[in-house]
């Protein structure tokens, strides 16, 4: 038989944390002072929430829950309101008197009206009945579609986000013309949010590989030729307009001379010989079918026959650089060093001995000082491993422990992290205040990336305080673990300025953090976000195989159904984008009747009828 709870014990475990509460607001006193004042009730009650989660209330919750009490699961709206709650429920049992409500307990309504309130005013109007907003990145290819932003608003999109880590101030000009004016046109309010890049550490150029393209016509089963692979000869004043993988520049001459039924007879890289079979030439070009396996070099000598016999010579132009990618291994060698010098594969003999490993710049080589020998490197998102084997102020020598079987690519532009490293970088660089101008003047609200302390939040104030953007939102996204470490501080900081945000930014936090760890790192997160009362983005992989491919899985359809008790979720951009909106759009609202931040709203089911 299960013992009876000891009531007094938990009056005194209660009260305990009332005034660990009440100490805790003391010692913030004048960080509470500095909060915004729409800001002011959450701060404390996140004050209380902190004080809550100092101790383990696992078997308080436990001996509520056997007295038929709230267990405090859902307290981060109201924390005090609701252990005071509990406190005149459990003293009214204790002394067998009536219970008489605290006169604070509107205040769960209170929270949670403020929060619609902070959210709309960084985020927009709700959609419908539908309260959680779709933020969607847009593609550098939207700036020429303002088509494709008007059915991404007509499908569900609330927030345009642009990424400032990629494009110029021309692109992002068109995207910021092409959201407002499809707002207008449509009726549907679109707020634009901008990123900053920040202090992400990248993997720097790569020496470009030579000028070649290959075709390679369809086969079926058997190796048999199925369909030949076409390919387009443009002069070469036309190529620099319109470069793809069948396109091939030539001089105007041969574009001209050439008529259908034609041969151009030439040896490709490899010195096989190969034949282009002309089958239409128009003002658009040449088109001819290639009924083998052709890699095509730049300076290739083409023989043109005519039908009549006639040859005449002429050259492939110039053909972009071929990608060049660095192949590691697990035991390779990688040297990552300061200096700009463009990335290579290891240098190999004749025995395939390696002369010297692969190396590849860091575009922030100051992170150098901060790692020490035997942590871990992680590139592109995790997915190749390193241990740093010895270190100088200009370069790291890497050993990798993790990487494909086959072997994992690392290429130009890709993410670089340390996660056993404490890095002590600002979190602006020079490139974010230079675009800070352009987003202070056009966006609604600005992503501070890659933040790592209160610090960073404070630096990106006083910015916006030079460009006198009062009135511009601020999105802080959590990306990094000492951001998460830091998290209460860093939100006090936060709310000193009105509107904000946070953003779980799920991709870096993973890498660092682990991929094990993120589900409870996101759902920390989430709980610190309501007990302030500060709007909270789920952000990165949601739906990202129906963006990119037209069907979702089965894992991200949960993922996206969880994430509606964030107040924002954010798609990436892909070739199925508006597929993932409408999807979005109808898990969002669909969940909403069933589930309000961590609490069940328990409508009627359809199932329960009997």
């Amino acid at each position: 038989m299960a013992e009876q709870p000891d009531i007094d014990a938990l009056i005194r475990e209660l009260e305990r944390i009332v005034t660990h509460a009440s100490e805790l607001e003391a010692r913030f006193a004048d960080a509470l002072e500095r909060v915004h004042p729409q800001f002011a009730d959450g701060a404390r009650n996140l004050i209380a929430y902190v004080a809550m989660r100092h101790v383990d209330i696992r078997e308080v919750q436990k001996q509520l829950a056997r007295l038929g009490l709230s267990s405090l699961g859902s307290a981060e709206p109201s924390v005090l309101a609701s252990i005071e709650t509990v406190l005149g429920l459990l003293k009214a049992i204790a002394h067998r008197s009536d219970f008489v409500p605290m006169t604070d307990v509107d205040r769960l309504e209170q929270s949670e009206q403020r929060l619609r309130r902070h959210v709309a005013d960084v985020l927009g109007p709700p959609r419908g009945k539908r309260e959680t907003r779709i933020m969607v990145t847009l593609p550098a290819r939207a700036a020429g579609a303002p088509e494709l932003i008007r059915a991404m608003l007509k499908g569900g999109m609330d927030i345009a986000r642009i990424n400032c880590a990629h494009d110029d101030e021309d692109t992002w000009r068109q995207l910021v013309d092409n959201v407002r004016s499809a707002s207008a046109e449509t009726g549907r309010s679109c707020r634009i949010a901008m990123d900053l890049a920040g202090p992400k550490m990248r993997t720097g150029d790569m020496r470009p590989g030579p000028g070649v393209m290959r075709f390679r016509p369809k086969r079926d089963a058997s190796g048999r030729t199925r369909t030949p692979w076409r390919v387009k000869l443009v002069p070469e004043e036309d190529y620099l307009l319109r470069p793809d993988v069948s396109v091939i520049p030539v001089t105007r001459a041969c574009c001209e001379t050439a008529a259908v039924g034609d041969t151009i007879r030439f040896s490709d890289a490899r010195g096989k010989h190969r034949r282009l079979r002309v089958i239409r030439n128009d003002d658009r070009g040449v088109v001819a079918e290639c009924a083998k396996t052709t890699y095509l070099a730049s300076g290739t000598r083409l023989v043109l026959e005519s039908a009549e016999g006639r040859e005449t010579e002429y050259k492939v132009g110039t053909l972009p650089p071929t990608d060049n990618p660095i192949v590691l291994y697990e035991g390779d060698e990688l040297v990552l060093h300061a200096r700009a010098t463009p990335g290579e594969p290891a240098r190999t003999d004749e025995d395939g001995s390696v002369v010297a490993p692969a190396h590849i710049a860091c575009r922030q080589p100051e992170v150098f000082q901060f790692v020490a020998e035997g942590q871990a490197v992680l590139f592109n998102d995790g997915k190749i491993e390193g241990v740093v084997r010895s270190r100088s102020d200009d370069e790291l020598s890497i050993e990798i422990t993790r990487a494909k079987r086959r072997g994992s690519r690392l290429r130009a532009d890709r993410g670089i992290n340390f996660p056993d490293s404490t890095i002590m970088i600002g979190g602006l660089t020079a490139t974010d205040r230079k675009n800070l101008g352009f987003v202070a003047a056009n966006a609604d609200a600005v992503g501070l990336s890659f933040v790592r302390s209160p610090e960073d939040v404070r630096e990106l104030h006083a910015a916006l305080d030079e460009h006198g953007a009062d009135d511009l939102g601020v999105i802080i996204k959590i990306e990094t673990v000492a951001a998460f470490n830091d998290l209460p501080r860093i939100l006090l900081v936060a709310m000193q300025r009105y509107p904000a945000a946070i953003m779980i930014a799920r991709g870096d936090l993973a890498v660092e953090c682990g991929w094990e760890s993120l589900a409870e790192l996101q759902e920390v997160i989430l709980w610190m976000c309501e007990a302030a009362e500060m709007p909270v983005i789920w952000a990165t992989q949601v739906l990202e195989h129906e963006a990119k491919t037209g069907l979702p899985s089965r894992a991200e359809i949960t993922d996206a159904a969880m994430s509606q008790r964030a107040d924002c979720v954010m798609l990436n951009k892909g070739p199925h984008i508006r597929a993932a909106i409408k999807t979005l759009n109808k898990i969002l609202s669909r969940m909403q009747a069933h589930q309000h931040k961590k609490s069940p709203t328990l409508q009627k089911l359809g199932i329960s009828d009997l």
